[in-house]
Order: C-alpha cells, then structure tokens, then sequence
C-alpha cells in the first residue's frame, strides 16, 4: 500500500512496517504515514513476509525472510519515488527491530535512516534479555519513539541502549503511551522525526 502526497512530493519517502501482532493497516501505522504524507512524503505501508502468510505470530524461521521482504519493499518503493529520493525505513515493534538487523547486516542498504516505534528492547518482564546484539554495527540516522509505559524497555533502559549506536540517534519519549504508543492519538513525536530527517 502506497500513500502518496496530498500535495507536491517531497525528497523522502519510508517503507514502513508493523508488529508481531498487527498489519499495514494499524492505526498507528495510518495515522503516521498520513501525517507524513501531508508533509510531502511517499509512505509504503508494508505487509512483511509473515503476514502475507498467515495470521499469527511470526516465527523465529520466518525472520530473515521478513529482513528481504523489507529490502525488496525499499527496491520497489525506490522505483515508484526514483534515483534522488532518500529512503528510510522503519515501523512498530517487531517490524522496526528487524528494519534495524537489516541495516546492520548490510551497510550498503538502499535507506538513509531509520524510524523506530515502540522498539522492543527486551520482552516484558525479561529486561537481561536485551536485544540489541547487532546495535553496535548500525550505521544509519535512527530516530525512536517510546511510550512511557511500554514494558518492553523503560526510558533508562533505551537511552543505554542508544549509547552503543554510532550513528545519530534521537529518543523521543511519549508520555502516558504503552506499546502501541497511543494507537495514532499521541503523534508529537512525527513533528520530531521530521526534524531529524531534516538535520542528518
């Protein structure tokens, strides 16, 4: 799915993804690529691998298929928006930390930058279970929006965690958001994101 510009396109464009547990159709995922879509971005709203196969969880097999389904989704949006398009890539939860594995495992990735929401640092309850092994090697801009009350990493937690990232990174904390990060209601945080794009 493609949301295109209200008005005249600008010179970014996001592929965009979502969580274990959601689709393209998320409202969080809709309310964000709308807000950038009036700022003149072009936004694919994605469907990884998983999803396109079945309705559940995705399986610990299934996530290196889901790192090349997103590649092949920037590939295509590349070829809707053209050569002079900077592209980023990012989404909810899952989608956005297998966004982050990707561009680890391949510096020469076709994305500028990355955005991240609810990045799911560790699972609830289980904070030495960090995910943040491939961190280390993430070269790309990498803007975070979490929830307060997320219980997949608190505050401290993810502003650790940014430290081991040598690319430019910004946390944007939403007060009073869980996971979902206030379903699309609480969007402060893409004025943010539009200013780091801006800036790197």
């Amino acid at each position: 799915m493609i949301d295109r510009p209200t008005g005249s396109a600008g010179p970014n464009a996001l592929v965009l993804t979502h969580g274990a547990g959601s689709n393209s159709n998320a409202p969080l995922l809709r309310a964000v690529s709308s807000k950038l879509c009036e700022q003149g971005w072009t936004v694919m709203r994605y469907d990884l691998p998983f999803r396109q196969k079945h309705s559940g969880s995705p399986r610990p097999n299934e996530a290196a298929g889901d790192r090349e389904g997103l590649r092949q989704a920037l590939a295509e949006l590349r070829g809707e928006v053209g050569p002079k398009t900077r592209l980023f890539v990012g989404g909810g939860s899952y989608g956005g930390r297998q966004a982050t594995m990707l561009a680890a495992e391949d510096v020469q990735l076709d994305a500028f930058g990355l955005l991240l929401l609810s990045y799911p640092l560790h699972p609830p309850g289980q904070a030495t279970k960090l995910r943040t092994a491939h961190l280390p090697t993430l070269t790309k801009p990498s803007f975070f929006a979490h929830g307060s009350r997320d219980p997949f990493g608190t505050r401290q937690e993810m502003e650790q965690a940014l430290k081991i990232i040598p690319a430019p990174t910004q946390l944007v904390i939403v007060d009073g958001a869980g996971h979902d990060l206030g379903g699309g209601k609480k969007l402060a945080f893409v004025d943010a994101f539009l200013e780091f794009a801006s800036a790197n």
